[in-house]
């Protein structure tokens, strides 16, 4: 397809289903206290539930990257979608601990699909210079979902119980995927194959994306910002909700802000881009989310943590957005299978995040294991704006010299 304006119900579409996925892989985390009475096991116990989530959402990133490339990505996005309201309904009737965390896992597997393969779409519809402010308006719907999962995981604990959250994620995984498969059979083209009939080399296209070195650079990064980001944005919710003696609703909402400070980055992407330049925005990310997870960490008062929420999640937007636009030209020849890898990378470093922090937490306070990462994701910012500069010097050096 030309690299035009991409029809506006697509974009709808891919952010509906984006909304949904992140809400799902965000919805425990203010519920992890009331799952630990349910299920009467520690929090750190029922917390497993984000972590083999987000290992099956990392690991699938291998085999529907390459599946998008060979049947055409909207075609997977939507079979995904609907497969993804499988587990959320099994989430829903679970009446054990090992049943609950085996349909997260389905859950996660499934809705892998959804938002790397919506960037490589973007990424084959948009030209470079569209693609950045393209992305983010699209996954303002995945910002949505993780601000109204976290919300809603922490309100319908404390009121209709934490099964109706999954119920109400069946029915939206459902009209999603519905809606994106009646759109491309209405218009095929809007979806082609990218790849010859016949076997799909998935271990080939993973390994020819890795050859590359700076694809290598930034698959790193981003496996080390979703240790820190994403592996401490789990426990924000308890944290707050033991600190500072909130309900699991007013903990949600805190957190929640997280979520706002990317709609902000949103509306303000085009000025923001224009302004700061992706080293600006990457080092300014970095020292946001630095300020916001210590402020978490320290916070003795609601309107303190709203705040340090609201600065780490402006933070994160603005450097995690500024990897998104460098990966979509990683490998241009083999997007899907190149989003699906950057994307399995961060959400495999927020399964090995998850984890530390679990240990941390039977070893230490929460407030160290938010500390760390704050101070982590400043260096990390820190670094990335470096390489950005040292690559825009060499790209510069190259077209002088053509």
């Amino acid at each position: 397809m030309s690299a035009g304006a991409p029809p506006r119900l697509v974009i709808l579409l891919l952010a509906l289903a984006g909304f949904a996925s992140m809400a799902s892989m965000r919805v425990t985390d203010a519920m992890l206290p009331a799952l630990s009475q349910a299920f009467a096991r520690p929090v750190a116990d029922v917390a497993q539930n984000i972590t083999l989530f987000a290992i099956a959402y990392g690991v699938m990133q291998l085999c529907y990257g390459p599946l998008g490339d060979r049947f055409g990505t909207l075609r997977v996005i939507g079979l995904a979608t609907l497969a993804s309201a499988l587990g959320a309904l099994g989430s829903a009737l679970a009446e054990s601990l090992p049943m609950l965390l085996a349909s997260r896992t389905l859950n996660g597997a499934t809705a892998a699909a959804i938002i790397p393969l919506s960037m490589a779409w973007v990424g084959d519809n948009v030209p470079y210079e569209q693609r950045q402010v393209t992305l983010v308006h699209m996954l303002s719907g995945a910002v949505l979902g993780l601000i109204s999962g976290q919300v809603a995981g922490g309100f319908l604990a404390d009121t209709l119980g934490w099964p109706a959250a999954f119920t109400l994620l069946t029915l939206l995984f459902l009209g999603a995927g519905g809606l994106l498969l009646v759109a491309l059979r209405r218009q095929p083209a809007l979806s082609p194959p990218r790849a010859e009939q016949g076997r799909i080399a998935f271990f080939a296209r993973i390994r020819e994306v890795l050859l590359i070195a700076r694809a290598r650079r930034i698959l790193a990064l981003v496996f080390l910002e979703g240790i820190a980001a994403f592996g401490a944005l789990a426990f924000v919710a308890s944290h707050l909700y033991t600190r500072l003696d909130v309900s699991l609703t007013q903990a949600g909402l805190m957190v929640a802000l997280f979520g706002v400070g990317g709609l902000i980055f949103a509306a303000l992407a085009r000025p923001l881009v224009a302004r700061l330049g992706e080293p600006g925005l990457a080092a300014g990310g970095g020292v946001l989310m630095g300020l916001g997870f210590v402020g978490l960490a320290l916070a003795t008062l609601p309107a303190l943590a709203t705040a340090s929420a609201f600065a780490a999640g402006l933070g994160f937007y603005m450097m995690h957005s500024t990897l998104q636009i460098n990966a979509t030209q990683m490998a241009p020849a083999m997007r899907g299978t190149a989003m699906a890898v950057f994307a399995g990378c961060l959400f495999l470093g927020q399964s090995v995040g998850v984890s530390l922090g679990g240990l941390v937490l039977r070893l230490a306070d929460s407030l160290w294991l938010l500390a760390g990462a704050g101070l982590w994701l400043l260096a990390l910012g820190l670094v990335f704006a470096w390489l950005l500069r040292q690559w825009h010097g060499e790209r510069e050096a190259a077209t002088a010299l053509s």
